[in-house]
């Protein structure tokens, strides 16, 4: 069995801005502990501390049973490389370093096959047999008819990028919570899922013995799978030993108890620093009274230096201002479209003003007909174009955006936008990236901030027409709540792929797009095929 132990953990970005500060708490062996907290207050970095990939500041952590990881986008890879190469990511150090020996010794063999190259890839062979390797092959091809539905043997060569992000996540959480690594840190680990993916991580997180510490805002399985919620915020961490269905309460609780302790403080320093100068005027004129003036000096020296208890941490104030405008009564025409591969033939319209949910299993197309809407390169038959005056915003499920990458967010918002710098920076405080946030790059923003910059893109790009693929997935509630308030307000068209229980139901129209290949329409959302009416 596994556990995670954080030790008075303080942990300073490069930029020299403090993000952590004195950060303890326990994970005890079995216990399903969820990390919550706003975009950006450390969550992410937290995990990467944990998992060995940052070095604090000072402090101290300390793990049991072998430590699996799964990153945050895992489901972003587009580089090439191979299933077999994201098993391996997430395989125990002694099988990746072994398989690194072996593929070395492989490539040789393949340039000159004298004795010493022999030797070394016997060698190399028996390492990695000795680390596990070839049992662990046998384990991959458990996950991969799990999460494929093919074996290992069948797919080891096949590029990550041709899988869905929800496949690659099962892929890995398969691996992870089958392998044998008894504490896991997951980060993020139901984005990409559907909902029965969904619907399988809780269960698999209810039934394993291992010991889990995630990073989730998905509000379901939280209630779900969490046994207790450790909350990062301003900079400290604070642990509520109930579930999800409590915590909401729990949290309202403690910060009117650290206001309360915050206005005693202050009235208790007030009323020392009335006595000091009170004491001092009455010294001035008699030497009786030096002895109370000097304690009551110490007193209030000391009591300073033992600072003020801990502050209520701010609520977010997240504003998003989607304007949209008007268009044609036909916002999306589709006639015969086919998407290669993935769907069949079907027929759409989509009015001016609809909410419209595309939901569906993972691969099924519901990605590459947003990116089709959004004007992108995707192989298909039949037609798909948008009517009159629709100005289509896209927001990737990935956040892969190349283009923005090296540049901070006040930067993008000037140069894309045309804004003077003090108008870019009042967009962004609205955004709550203002700051030092507004400062870092694209790509050292947390997921949750980089969600928000595209939503922002989008509010200053005048799209009458929104394409949000996944929009919550990197999302905390305070800015999932700020969603929905400025899609309410939008005054246009929104097409939008969710796996999003609670997103989901603020929806007009439901589109299910079925493993069969058939798209359908559902006068409510539904996450299960099964229940969908199949046409007689």
């Amino acid at each position: 069995m596994g556990h995670v132990e954080v030790a008075h953990l303080t942990y300073v970005l490069p930029d020299g801005r403090p993000l952590l500060d004195d950060v303890s708490f326990r994970v005890g062996e079995g216990v399903k502990a969820a990390l919550v907290g706003p975009n950006g207050a450390g969550k992410t970095t937290l995990l990467r501390l944990v998992a060995g990939d940052l070095r604090p500041v000072d402090g101290s952590v300390a793990s049991s049973g072998g430590l699996g990881v799964m990153r945050q986008f895992i489901g972003g890879i587009r580089d090439g490389r191979s299933v077999h190469d994201l098993l391996l990511s997430v395989a125990p150090d002694r099988v990746r370093d072994a398989a690194a020996r072996l593929e070395a010794a492989e490539l040789a063999m393949m340039e000159r096959d004298d004795e010493k190259t022999q030797m070394r890839y016997a060698q190399a062979i028996t390492d990695y047999t000795d680390a596990g390797g070839y049992e662990i092959e046998v384990l991959w091809d458990t996950c991969t008819v799990a999460a494929l539905g093919a074996p290992y043997d069948n797919v080891k060569y096949r590029e990550v990028n041709t899988l869905s992000g929800g496949e690659q996540k099962r892929l890995v959480l398969e691996a992870l919570l089958r392998g044998p690594d008894q504490t896991l840190l997951l980060d993020e680990p139901d984005n990409y899922l559907d909902v029965p993916g969904k619907e399988w991580l809780e269960q698999a997180l209810r039934d394993t013995p291992k010991t889990v510490l995630l990073v989730s805002h998905d509000r379901q399985l939280l209630a779900n799978a969490a046994d207790r919620i450790v909350t990062v915020e301003s900079g400290g961490v604070w642990v509520h030993g109930g579930g999800f269905t409590t915590y909401a309460q729990a949290r309202r609780e403690r910060n009117e108890r650290l206001e309360e302790l915050r206005r005693r403080w202050d009235e208790e320093h007030a009323k020392l620093r009335r006595l000091v100068v009170m004491l001092k005027q009455k010294a001035t004129y008699n030497d009786g009274m030096s002895s109370a003036y000097h304690a009551a000096q110490t007193r209030l020296r000391r009591f300073e230096e033992a600072g003020p208890p801990e502050e209520a941490p701010r609520d977010q104030a997240i504003s998003m201002r989607l304007r949209g405008g008007r268009t044609g009564r036909r916002a999306v025409i589709c006639e015969g479209l086919e998407l290669t591969g993935l769907m069949r033939p079907f027929d759409l319209e989509i009015w001016y003003g609809e909410r419209v949910a595309v939901l569906g299993s993972n691969g099924s197309g519901k990605s590459h007909f947003l990116r089709l809407l959004a004007g992108e390169d995707v192989r298909h038959a039949g037609t798909g174009r948008l009517g009159a005056r629709v100005v289509p915003g896209h927001f990737a499920q990935t956040h892969a955006r190349p283009e923005l990458r090296g540049r901070t967010p006040c930067e993008i918002v000037m140069t894309e936008h045309a804004r003077l710098k003090n108008e870019a920076m009042k967009a962004l405080d609205r955004y709550e990236l203002a700051g030092g946030v507004a400062e870092q790059r694209f790509e050292t923003l947390s997921g949750g901030q980089q969600a928000r910059l595209q939503i922002l893109l989008l509010e200053l790009s005048g799209a009458t027409m929104l394409l949000l693929d996944e929009p919550t997935d990197n999302l905390d509630l305070a800015s999932a709540e700020a969603l929905q308030d400025g899609l309410d307000r939008f005054e246009g068209t929104v097409v939008a792929v969710t796996h999003d229980r609670w997103f989901a139901a603020g929806f007009d129209r439901f589109l299910v797009f079925g493993a069969d290949g058939r798209v359908r329409e559902t006068p409510r959302p539904v996450w299960d095929e099964a229940r969908v009416a199949r046409p007689r």
